[in-house]
């Protein structure tokens, strides 16, 4: 049996009403900040559960427009956790600013308890990172924001609807940051990123800053970039919003049958499910013995499973100015060596997640 890790031909296999839209769409010619780019932004602020919602161009420039609206200048410091993807660091490195890492905790996001350590007379933000659906302690990082007056910026790309106490990501700071990338719970056909804030005065900044700084066609008020969202992935957002909830739910059930199914294999650890916490399984990622070999046999059986990631961000070549030595973040190590990915996404049949736990148990068995 094969088990694939991307879902997106079957997310779009009946999608006639979309094609309609589309094609109803082409002929009005309102391509770039049109009214369907609007109405999806007001959706996606709704559905989150703030007062605005600004669509630009990525992930990657929503943190990194987010940052720019504080004023992050080059040679401020910013931290982050250091297990995250490429995009979180490089959103602060177009800045010109200085990523500081925390390492995590088994929850995959940031150890809160570490940040005060890294805070200096240049730490000018944080940018926690929600990282494969979990939610960094913001209860705690919170308070360090406001005993130190720091900003912060969620980096809630992985995590659309995660929460905690029923607040959900993206609505604990000033600014939460989405992506929209094809592998995402909430995607479009291309790159695509949205901005939530309750801040009026953000909120008319960030306008500006993605649309090179007009306030009309011949009038330009601040130096900004283009990094507006495409209205016709817009489109294609407001068709799919309305199962935002429904994919967020099917991934949490998919994520409750493997741990129920795989935590009697004494050489798999589920990560800590924490109370409170709604954990929304972007990724679905558990800790393995012989992960590597493990990883071989499953390929090997045609699941395409996945390590997220076997490089952390602190040891790749792009960040040797940093100088940081192995074993500086001994959790984000940890992890790199153990966890493995499985796919875990709403089409997933009952039939080929019980394929991948019967491999899982094939392998320990013959091992």
């Amino acid at each position: 049996m094969k088990v694939r890790y991307s879902y997106l031909s079957q997310q779009f296999s009946n999608c006639d009403d979309l094609w309609k839209n589309l094609k109803n769409f082409v002929k009005t010619g309102d391509f770039t900040l049109g009214k369907e780019l609007t109405k999806f932004e007001k959706k996606f602020a709704k559905l989150i559960g703030t007062k605005y919602a600004v669509g630009v161009n990525s992930g990657t420039d929503a943190i990194k427009l987010s940052l720019k609206v504080i004023g992050i200048k080059p040679g401020d410091e910013i931290i982050t956790a250091a297990n995250t993807f490429v995009a979180t660091v490089g959103a602060i490195c177009e800045l010109g600013a200085k990523p500081i890492f925390v390492d995590c905790d088994d929850s995959f996001c940031m150890d809160t308890s570490l940040i005060e350590k890294k805070i200096t007379k240049k730490t000018k933000a944080i940018v926690p990172v929600h990282f494969t659906g979990y939610m960094t302690n913001m209860v705690k990082l919170n308070k360090i924001s406001k005993k130190y007056r720091i900003p912060v910026v969620e980096d809630a790309c992985q995590s659309i609807l995660a929460s905690i106490n029923k607040k959900n990501s993206g609505t604990w700071s000033d600014f939460g940051a989405f992506s929209l990338h094809p592998l995402k719970n909430i995607n479009v056909w291309s790159d695509g990123g949205i901005i939530v804030t309750s801040n009026k005065k953000h909120y008319e900044h960030l306008k500006l800053l993605r649309n090179h700084g007009l306030v009309d066609r011949d009038n330009v008020k601040i130096s900004g970039y283009n990094s507006r969202l495409d209205t016709l992935q817009a489109v294609v957002g407001n068709w799919l919003i309305p199962s935002a909830k429904s994919i967020a739910n099917k991934r949490i059930k998919n994520a409750n049958y493997f741990d129920k199914k795989l935590k009697d294999i004494k050489e798999i650890s589920i990560p800590p499910r924490l109370k409170n916490y709604k954990i929304v399984y972007h990724l679905y990622i558990v800790f393995a013995e012989n992960r590597d070999k493990l990883l071989k046999y499953c390929l090997k059986k045609g699941i395409e499973a996945k390590i997220h990631y076997p490089i952390p961000m602190y040891r790749q070549p792009a960040m040797k100015f940093l100088n940081h030595k192995i074993g500086n973040f001994p959790v984000t190590d940890r992890h790199a060596k153990s966890i493995i990915s499985f796919p875990c996404d709403q089409h997933l049949s009952k039939k080929q997640m019980d394929y991948i736990v019967k491999c899982v148990k094939e392998f320990y068995k013959k091992k």
